[in-house]
């Protein structure tokens, strides 16, 4: 690829709970790409004001890096308007991003795939479920654990559920599976002298998290320095193995461009189960997937760097997803 430096537009911010956690995001992003010898403008963005984008325009830039979280930041609703105004993008397309961000669906089609899921129902407002405890009640599009419960007995699962459906009209209730978390990162391939922009992707090492509660919640993720993240995993190799197998099959049959995080919960007879796939993982000092590609050897000034020039190249924002 050319070594020519970028002119690239990082978004963060936008509405919703995570903005915090986007704005920490965008500035790592941000000075990783001018590490790497692009030019960069930062932005915040909002539904109602898109003015960041009319300025991308107007000043002729390559490519936009979103580092934005929750339903209109990764879900589809940012992503529709970049493809409808035909710019260079890092990420998934729509149909992939609306896809992956509800928790229902996602697992759905991998399951068609051969991937196995927790067992999960939806709820759509006044309804129960036949799935009885102990589950994890969850806001069908949600991240960062927000709008999360896991509950071990039936009367915290009505709980939850009840309290819950007040801010979320949809939950999902999903099996609990105790046993080890991991998260395997997912990043697009390049072939030799960089010809091909979407090759085959890789799936990073594996991550094990192990959290200093019970849940890898909020403040596990972003703020606490007690959470571990093992490299080295207590798991026979195919069953490693397995797991990335699964997060690249899921990357391909869910449309996925560029990156995803994958995550998985390996229950006490060393069988996997895949949770949920986000298709714009955390980019701050706590998050994954740098982590994941620093110990594949790409620091985040490369990383950022192959996924600006990946996006430069890729003219198939709209891809569809597969299956």
């Amino acid at each position: 690829m050319s070594s020519k430096g970028l002119r690239v537009l990082v978004l963060a911010g936008g509405p919703g709970r995570e903005r915090a956690v986007s704005l920490q995001g965008g500035g790592q992003v941000a000075q990783a790409l001018r590490e790497a010898g692009h030019e960069v403008t930062e932005r915040d963005i909002l539904p109602n004001d898109l003015s960041a984008l009319d300025e991308f325009t107007q000043t002729g830039g390559d490519v936009i890096f979103p580092v934005l979280h929750g339903l209109w930041g990764e879900g589809g609703g940012l992503q529709r308007i970049l493809s409808d105004r035909d710019v260079n993008y890092v990420g998934s397309g729509p149909g992939a991003a609306s896809l992956c961000i509800n928790k229902h669906l996602t697992k759905l089609t991998v399951a068609e795939h051969g991937v196995a899921t927790p067992q999960a129902e939806l709820l759509l407002e006044g309804q129960t479920p036949t799935i009885q405890a102990p589950v994890v009640v969850k806001a069908l599009e949600e991240g960062s654990t927000f709008g999360l419960a896991i509950c071990k007995t039936q009367a915290q699962a009505d709980a939850a559920r009840e309290s819950l459906s007040k801010d979320y009209p949809k939950l999902l209730v999903e099996r609990y599976v105790p046993g080890k978390e991991l998260t395997v990162g997912v990043i697009a391939g390049e072939t030799p002298g960089g010809e091909t922009p979407d090759s085959e992707p890789m799936a990073l090492p594996a991550i094990q998290i192990v959290p200093p509660g019970e849940c890898y919640d909020y403040d596990a993720k972003y703020t606490s320095n007690d959470t571990q993240y093992l490299f080295d995993i207590d798991l026979p190799a195919q069953t490693l193995q397995q797991i990335r197998d699964w997060s690249l099959t899921a990357y391909r049959v869910l449309g996925v461009r560029h990156l995803c995080r994958v995550d998985f919960m390996v229950d006490d007879l060393g069988r996997p189960w895949l949770i949920e796939v986000n298709t714009i993982p955390g980019f701050t000092t706590h998050s994954l997937l740098p982590m994941a590609a620093a110990k594949a050897g790409l620091n985040l000034a490369q990383l950022t760097n192959r996924l600006a020039r990946l996006a430069c190249k890729d003219i198939s924002n709209t891809r569809a997803p597969t299956g």
